[in-house]
């Protein structure tokens, strides 16, 4: 899948790249331990950083990046990012915006009179013909003190302009500053095609496959990692 990103002229030296999501994981993920003593099984077990489809999660497709450091106070946002006029008109400078909160009237993300944050896009993305881009916030990452509202745009149709990311501010008391370089929104293609849905019942084969396969799981440490990362021929990236 190609995938190309743009922006202004006078921004390519000053903008943070899209960068594989492999190459974002949390500094939690890393530091945290691969096994852990549980007391139900009476033995350490693995952990989360053990889990394939976890750390896949995590690692799939590209993540969009703050351009600089936003200084939070209590909801509060400011910033000082001295870069170019952009030569494009009506291109965006500052790092985020807002919606009203009347945008969020009757959804599930509307707090009385709390706007919704944008993060501002400084790239365009295109994708190949017959596909949409999904955006979601970065996969598992409860530790950042936003939920981006997901998103899914024809982005093979729509390369033009570029896309602004909904968010929610999650934590009102925090003071602090989000970091240049933050991942704020997770990335991927996907084929628009509608899928076809069929449902069968187990035959005889399925059934004991399945049987033995729970049985390995259940008895042998790893069995069900080794298994997996088999089948998807390639590394967790853990």
């Amino acid at each position: 899948m190609r995938i190309i990103f743009r922006c202004d002229p006078m921004l390519i030296e000053h903008l943070p790249r899209p960068i594989p999501a492999r190459g974002a994981l949390p500094e939690w993920l890393r530091a945290m331990p691969a096994t852990a003593y549980s007391a139900i099984h009476g033995r350490d077990i693995r952990t989360l950083k053990q889990c394939p489809p976890v750390v896949d999660a995590m690692t799939y497709g590209f993540m969009v990046l703050l351009p600089c450091d936003v200084v939070v106070d209590k909801g509060t946002f400011s910033w000082d990012w001295q870069i170019p006029e952009p030569v494009t008109q009506n291109h965006p400078r500052a790092p985020l915006s807002f919606h009203t909160p009347g945008q969020l009237a009757g959804s599930p993300f509307a707090t009385p009179g709390q706007a919704a944050l944008k993060f501002n896009s400084f790239w365009t993305i295109e994708v190949e013909d017959g596909w949409s881009l999904f955006a979601t916030h970065p996969v598992n990452r409860e530790d950042l003190p936003f939920r981006l509202v997901t998103g899914l745009v024809d982005s093979d149709r729509f390369s033009d302009g570029g896309i602004n990311f909904p968010a929610v501010w999650t934590e009102p008391g925090f003071s602090g500053v989000l970091a240049k370089g933050t991942p704020v929104a997770q990335c991927f293609a996907v084929p628009r095609a509608a899928p076809q849905l069929e449902y069968e019942v187990f035959d005889e084969e399925r059934q004991a496959s399945y049987a033995r396969t729970v049985a390995s799981v259940l008895s042998t440490p790893g069995v069900y990692r080794k298994r997996f990362r088999a089948r998807r021929g390639r590394s967790t990236g853990e």
